[in-house]
């Protein structure tokens, strides 16, 4: 009996020169996360978009389904599953730090400075508040990512979010240098069964109460003072100084997130139980913690934030049925995203969660340019809707790569000089 002849494998499809600059990295990423990266960008995207471009639909869904909270809710579960274990992959504060500055900061300059370019020459406007403010003060805030939490209004709306994500670093170091980082389940519940008791006494205290009660000036010099201080001790290679920074950085960050955050405390509380939860879930993935311990986790932190929406909800802020099914959407997308997690993720998917961080920053600076062209409509028009993220994505493309790639590279190597043996970089949280 002849074998049969044999058959040349079918190739499989190039991927084009515009996917290749999307996502150049090895195929080690995990390509599960891209895509929840992706649906979180694409999410926020559309709810600011649609003020200009699909009011109505807008004022259809927000009051059912919170469309942005939804996105940043899946973007925080992602971040804290990442996050920290880039830390204990490490082992070193140092790197870590330099790898989230040049991960974040590079884009971040990139998108401030085109916003101020665009105010000067007239396009767009700055937000309101922040002419309140001295130029001085509102540049040290932004600069240190936690404007958001010293009574400083954003200059781009989206940066509000990278004010928690600071603080959620400065939480995670200091719970390394005290050896506690593999308490995060504990800490997840801790903060959630906080949020859900902040939220039944009423949220008493007003936004930004620290700013009101000391000045906002004052509070950010002192934050300044207090984040060198943190970063620099948790840095040392002195064990007490070490332990020293973690321990500032991380009770600041708390006393801010609780105390001065533009959102209400059990909000602000959530989203570090949030975070948390996500590290909690990479936890049980990794044989760090059972799996019945990381379900647990995951049904008090659900209860304790839908209790606390629905007991502060319908107000000013937060529509109660908008922001808990946006939330409850956000955990289902990540478990969905979690179990098929060893299936393969389309290529269009990874390659658009790859520039998911561009994406982010980038799209409210662009708004404010349609804003001041073709400006924003009463009804909805799908095909400007289109164009504008047609517009979008290949802009953000250009972002990542000539932004976002050269950034990271140096991070990189600076990591690998101050940790030798050190591979750095690590996965980037967006």
């Amino acid at each position: 009996m002849q074998p049969p002849p044999l058959v040349p494998p079918r190739p499989e499809k190039s991927p084009s020169v515009i996917e290749q600059s999307l996502n150049p990295l090895p195929p080690a990423r995990l390509g599960w996360l891209d895509a929840l990266r992706a649906v979180a960008a694409l999410a926020v995207v559309l709810d600011h978009s649609s003020y200009a471009f699909l009011p109505e639909f807008r004022q259809e869904v927000m009051p059912q389904f919170n469309i942005g909270r939804y996105g940043i809710m899946l973007f925080f579960l992602v971040s804290g599953y990442i996050v920290p274990a880039s830390l204990e992959r490490r082992g070193c504060v140092r790197s870590f730090w330099i790898g989230r500055v040049f991960r974040m900061y590079p884009l971040w300059a990139a998108a401030v400075t085109a916003m101020l370019a665009l105010n000067l020459l007239g396009v767009a406007e700055l937000r309101a508040g922040l002419g309140r403010q001295s130029l001085t003060t509102v540049a040290v805030a932004h600069v240190t990512l936690l404007q958001e939490l010293l009574g400083t209004p954003s200059l781009l709306l989206v940066l509000w979010t990278l004010s928690y994500e600071m603080a959620f670093y400065l939480l995670v170091v200091a719970l390394f240098t005290v050896r506690l980082h593999r308490r995060s389940a504990a800490i997840a519940v801790t903060l959630a069964v906080l949020a859900a008791v902040s939220a039944a006494v009423g949220g008493t205290l007003p936004v930004s109460a620290l700013s009101g009660a000391v000045g906002t000036g004052p509070l950010v010099a002192l934050t300044t003072i207090a984040l060198v201080l943190a970063i620099c001790g948790a840095s040392s290679a002195t064990p007490a100084l070490r332990v020293a920074g973690g321990v500032l950085g991380g009770v600041a960050a708390l006393v801010l997130v609780a105390f001065n955050g533009t959102v209400a405390m059990w909000e602000g509380l959530v989203i570090l139980a949030v975070m948390f939860l996500g590290t909690a879930v990479h936890r049980a993935e990794n044989g760090g913690s059972g799996r019945r311990r990381m379900a647990g986790t995951a049904a008090v932190v659900v209860a304790c934030a839908v209790g606390g929406a629905y007991w502060y909800g319908d107000g000013a802020h937060s529509t109660r049925r908008g922001w808990i099914l946006a939330f409850l959407m956000a955990a289902l997308t990540f478990g969905a995203g979690l179990a098929a997690r060893h299936r393969r993720v389309p290529r269009p998917l990874t390659a658009l969660g790859t520039i998911s961080y561009s994406v982010y920053l980038v799209h409210p600076v662009l708004l404010t340019v349609t804003d001041g062209t073709v400006g924003r409509w009463r009804y909805d028009v799908p095909a400007l809707e289109a164009a504008f993220v047609a517009v979008l994505l290949p802009l953000c493309a250009l972002t990542y790569r000539y932004v976002e790639v050269p950034g990271q590279a140096w991070g990189r190597r600076l990591a690998r000089r101050v940790q030798p043996g050190s591979r750095g970089g690590g996965q980037p949280m967006w």
